[in-house]
Formats: structure tokens, sequence, C-alpha cells
């Protein structure tokens, strides 16, 4: 049974009975996203998206914001599109440098790096496709710190994905960051379950 594609309000519990459970829910997220999560190079981690990742966002948000019933379809259509829909993976890059000058000049450094990464996988290459609704790259040249990537697959590329013979390794393939990571067996095993 493959896992929902798209959280509707139903699924939403009140923030009283959330808060209940919230401990709980943040601790098993935690160790959701830790399999999830992929390091390329010194700086960029890659967050896989699924259902449950999302599911916890969107209560995390409510719970902290406390926007009530008036903040739920905005989360909802916030995060929907970072769910996986069968055929692609989804991941929340995050170049993550705590100095805030080194952070300045590498972000200047890497313009369009979001049309610059991929999954290469038993001969296919599935290039990344950034979200659209803001563009990442401003007119200096400068990244966001922050990138929502689709990799959509074909049906070759996801078989070759489910063999475990077959390495999976993640790219970025940008002139200043050229940086790759095999994805860990525990990772891939996860993000297979994506796939319908």
């Amino acid at each position: 049974m493959s896992a929902p594609r798209e959280l509707t309000r139903a699924q939403l519990m009140p923030m009283a009975d959330y808060a209940a459970v919230r401990r709980q829910k943040r601790s098993e997220a935690t160790a959701l996203k830790r399999v999830r999560r992929v390091s390329v190079g010194p700086f960029a981690t890659f967050n896989f998206e699924s259902f449950d990742t999302m599911w916890i966002q969107i209560h995390e948000m409510l719970f902290i914001e406390k926007g009530g019933e008036a903040q739920i379809a905005g989360e909802l259509a916030a995060y929907n599109p970072l769910i996986p829909k069968g055929r692609d993976l989804v991941a929340t890059l995050m170049f993550e440098i705590d100095d805030p000058v080194r952070r300045e000049r590498e972000l200047g450094r890497l313009g369009g790096v979001e049309a610059a990464i991929c999954i290469r996988v038993g001969g296919h290459s599935v290039t990344a496709v950034p979200e659209s609704e803001v563009e990442r790259t401003d007119e200096h040249g400068r990244t966001s710190s922050i990138h929502f990537l689709h990799f959509p697959f074909s049906d070759e590329a996801i078989v070759a994905f489910r063999d475990p013979s077959q390495k999976a390794v993640l790219m970025i393939a940008h002139a200043n960051y050229g940086h790759m990571a095999v994805l860990p067996d525990e990772a891939r095993a996860a993000l297979a379950g994506d796939f319908d």
C-alpha cells in the first residue's frame, strides 16, 4: 500500500490533542528525518520529505503560530506540494553555514545551484526540478540557503532505485560546489517507499 499523497483538513489533529502528544510526535519525527537526511559536501544537507514529515511540519506551524482554523488552508497549500506523489522524490536542500560572513560569501558564489543537482542510479540521471513559486537565485547571483526540489523518476529509474545492486548517488555539479554522496542503504530503503 502506497503512502498518502496529500494532507487534508480531516487528517489534522485539534491543537489541544496535538499538544498532549507533541513530545512523542516530535521524537518520532526526529528519528524519521534522521534516516531521510543526506549530506553532500561540507555544508549541503538534503532532507527528503514525505507525508509524515509534512504532517508534523503543518502541526508544528499551527501549534507555534496559533493561527487557528484561518491558518490551516494556507499551511496545506504550502506543504502539500512537498509530499511525494508516487513518481518522484522531494527534498528540502539547506546550505547550513553558521558563520554569517562565510554564509554570505558562499551563497553569493552558488547562483543557479538549483539547476545543477541530480540523482544518478543504474545509468539513469534524474535531474532536480526546483519549486517555481519563488526564484531562488537573485539578480546578483546569490542563491537562497533553502531550496525545495522535486526529482521526477521514470519507471526505469524507479526500478533501478529499488535495486540495491545499483549505486544511487546524489550529486551537486555546480562550478563552485562539486560534491556527491552515495545514498546510505537505510535512507534509500526509506525513500523507495515514496514510490507507488
